[in-house]
């Protein structure tokens, strides 16, 4: 004994040392599959591909926070309101389970803005982003043999949530040359008696595309057909700079029931503060007769809640934002996406086949027949991090190989910095032409 600590020295001879019982193999095998799956954990294994002798500035064309550049910042209005509420000295304690009221009605409204019904206030669930919100449904949908359509390409955390709850996903395609549309003959035939749900990701994120109004309903009559809800990830809504407006899936409600899963972090660039929500577009009642209100209800009881001062702020936030803003960011948006798309052209060996409408991500192709010894796209991407300090994310973690997401949201000398790196890595590995 040295110090007061104990040691495994000569002292212990003869001791017997207990048999720890709490060993997790690799980390625990299913946390550490679901974990693998994550955006987190790739951005991780990009970030440990950049040479650390590298004389450049990393260029962040992998992640899906815009805030990181001085020109995606939130509205003063939105942090005047945060700033009241705390010092208002009335958003200090506990929330109730669902949110505070007075924050659910104000996202009520606001969502029912447009919708051709009123949601109430009793339709909104609170969550701490819509990270959360992704688990509560997820976890709320979980039971034995049940499974769920999800997107391909899609979002990473839906695959991750539903290994670890056991509930099974099974994927169907979106149409990169139709503007990333649902493959709805795809959706029919991995369908069956036990499929619950369907996930639409609208704005796109990682595509970028935005869904008309004719195809939204064309998903609503198939969801109809097949006895299925629809959840609706909504979190990039209005966020549309291309000829399309921005149409939320609950406007079908009437034909299917829709979940619709959204937060303050992308619209108002505070990903940080953690607000997020889930929101019953069911005018028909068939979600609450399916009892499935009160296991959303039920997973909230037993889960964390935003941040009081944070709801608080809510209301005002959502009053006084003014549209200049929001169309200062999409002029924003819509500039680097102009700027991404043309310069995408002259990188040989990388093609887009949908310009970008909404979000912040575009997807593109890696065509490894005009570019030598990659050996798919998870390589390419840290390979380019490697030599070029330039993070883009591998298709494969999106549920497409041989692709990759950009990230646009980014002022536009960083952008065109990391494109033309981009262009001088693909020229650099060029197969030479016999």
């Amino acid at each position: 004994m040295e110090n007061g600590n104990s040691s495994r020295g000569d002292d212990d001879v003869g001791v017997t040392q207990p048999r720890w019982r709490f060993s997790r193999p690799s980390g625990g095998t299913q946390l550490a599959a679901a974990g693998s799956l994550s955006i987190r954990a790739v951005l991780g294994l990009l970030r440990s591909s950049v040479d650390p002798s590298g004389t450049r500035p990393v260029v962040w064309l992998a992640h899906g926070d815009p805030t990181a550049t001085a020109c995606f910042q939130t509205t003063p209005e939105a942090e005047d309101a945060v700033v009241d509420a705390l010092r208002s000295r009335k958003h200090n304690g506990y929330s109730s389970t669902s949110g505070e009221p007075h924050a659910r009605s104000a996202i009520a409204e606001y969502l029912s803005r447009d919708l051709p019904y009123e949601l109430s206030p009793d339709d909104i669930y609170l969550t701490s982003g819509c990270v959360q919100a992704v688990e509560i449904m997820i976890s709320a949908l979980a039971q034995p043999g049940a499974n769920i359509l999800l997107p391909k390409p899609g979002f990473p955390l839906y695959e991750a949530r539903t290994m670890f709850s056991h509930l099974e996903d099974r994927h169907f395609d979106l149409v990169p040359e139709r503007g990333w549309e649902v493959d709805l003959e795809s959706v029919k035939a991995l369908a069956d008696d036990n499929t619950v749900a369907i996930v639409i990701i609208n704005p796109g994120n990682p595509s970028g595309s935005v869904y008309s109004k004719d195809h939204l309903a064309q998903i609503a009559e198939t969801a109809r057909e097949l006895g299925i809800m629809i959840i609706a990830d909504e979190v990039y809504a209005h966020l549309v700079f291309g000829d399309r407006p921005f149409i939320p899936m609950g406007v079908f409600g009437k034909v299917a029931p829709v979940i619709t899963l959204g937060s303050i972090s992308k619209r108002w660039l505070v990903p940080g503060w953690r607000l997020g929500w889930i929101a019953l577009c069911d005018p028909d009642g068939i979600l609450k007769e399916a009892k499935v209100d009160q296991s959303i209800q039920n997973y909230t009881n037993i889960s964390t809640d935003p941040a009081t001062f944070v709801q608080g702020a809510v209301p005002q936030l959502i009053a006084n934002t003014k549209q200049e803003y929001f169309n200062k960011i999409l002029g924003l948006l819509r500039n680097s996406a102009d700027l991404l798309f043309g310069k995408i052209k002259d990188i040989r060996g990388i093609t887009c086949p949908h310009k970008p409408e909404g979000s912040m991500f575009v997807m593109v192709k890696f065509d490894f027949t005009c570019l030598d010894g990659f050996s798919d796209d998870v390589d390419f991407c840290c390979r380019l991090a490697k030599e070029e300090s330039v993070l883009v994310m591998p298709g494969t973690a999106l549920g497409m190989k041989n692709w990759g997401r950009i990230t646009f949201a980014i002022d536009l000398p960083s952008l065109e910095d990391g494109l033309e790196r981009m262009k001088s890595f693909c020229e650099r590995h060029a197969k030479v032409e016999a």
